[in-house]
């Protein structure tokens, strides 16, 4: 059998929860849960989708700025629903057992939040959207050249075609309708989410919640440093608010809640809703259709996501019916 690595790094969301759930056949979820937490999951990919939407709506020539309050609202979130899982006390004890990886991880996702707001500004939310969604194959790759771990032959092959896609989507930006610093930006993205979900799982024991909250300072504190100023209208600051509370700092809460309760593969699947409705969304609000370049990059790069991610559900399936004797 694989190793765990290149399908329990499907995503960073899925390691924030205070503990890991190890799934086994005599500990599973009835269907119930199980529906319940894909329920759960597909909501965080929904409210995930609509950041690019509120992007565009903020009328904002500093990035900066932007930077600041949506990392202001989503962290102020994200402390208020610690202290309201954990208490006080709780809270507490999972920042003092953070330690060195969860600072990591929280620079980390600094990194990844503060470039995106900045690629929006270079390139579509297509590219940037769909150039993310390389993120669990990138960390597949990552595992094999740091720690040596064997990657299946059909991962090589979503890979081949990952960097294809990805390859064809940024050809679009010799055109000049994109720049190439946006693409470069959405790549960073993703090789900051890469390095983030690995370190989570070195580290299973360590809880990610904080470390989420921690990423959002850092990305606050520097774009305070950067930012020309911090004056906004009321209308656009209660943009920020949803752009940074409900899109962004719910749609975690809803994610850490929902995948404890249904396999890794299949939460990773649903979240891949989020890679197909933002652009669609930003299509039908703000009229911004994506290139031919993007559509064919972007098509290979789901077309090879949804292969690699059916496979290893299935794979997951098959394994737990034989551990269970059926």
């Amino acid at each position: 059998m694989p190793p765990a690595c290149h399908y329990r790094t499907i995503s960073l969301y899925e390691h924030l929860m205070p503990a890991p759930v190890v799934s086994t056949p005599s500990a599973s979820v009835d269907a119930h849960g199980q529906g319940y937490g894909a329920v759960l999951v597909l909501a965080a990919a929904i409210a995930w989708s609509f950041g690019g939407v509120l992007a565009r709506l903020l009328d904002m020539d500093d990035g900066w700025t932007l930077i600041f309050w949506r990392s202001l609202f989503a962290s102020l979130f994200l402390l208020t629903f610690m202290l309201w899982r954990d208490g006080p006390r709780g809270t507490r004890m999972l920042f003092s057992r953070m330690g060195l990886p969860g600072l990591a991880v929280g620079v980390c996702f600094a990194t990844a939040s503060t470039s995106f707001i900045l690629a929006l500004a270079h390139t579509t939310v297509a590219n940037v959207v769909l150039i993310q969604a390389s993120v669990p194959l990138i960390a597949a790759l990552m595992c094999r050249v740091l720690y040596g771990e064997r990657i299946a032959s059909a991962t090589w092959v979503a890979i081949a075609a990952v960097i294809v896609g990805v390859g064809i989507m940024m050809s679009g930006s010799l055109t000049g309708r994109v720049s190439p610093i946006g693409d470069a930006l959405a790549l960073l993205i993703a090789f900051s989410f890469s390095t983030a979900t690995i370190i989570t799982r070195r580290y299973a024991h360590v809880a990610m919640t904080p470390a989420v909250f921690t990423g959002t300072v850092i990305a606050g504190t520097v774009a305070a440093t950067q930012a020309a100023g911090f004056a906004v209208s009321a209308p656009q600051l209660g943009i920020l608010a949803v752009f940074g509370a409900m899109s962004f700092g719910l749609g975690l809460a809803l994610f850490v809640t929902g995948a404890r309760l249904i396999p890794a593969a299949l939460a990773a699947l649903l979240s891949t809703a989020e890679t197909v409705l933002a652009p669609l969304w930003v299509a039908l609000f703000h009229g911004e259709v994506p290139s031919e370049h993007t559509v064919v990059g972007g098509a290979i790069v789901l077309a090879a996501l949804l292969c690699y991610l059916g496979r290893e559900a299935w794979r997951q399936r098959r394994a737990g019916l034989t551990g269970s004797g059926a």
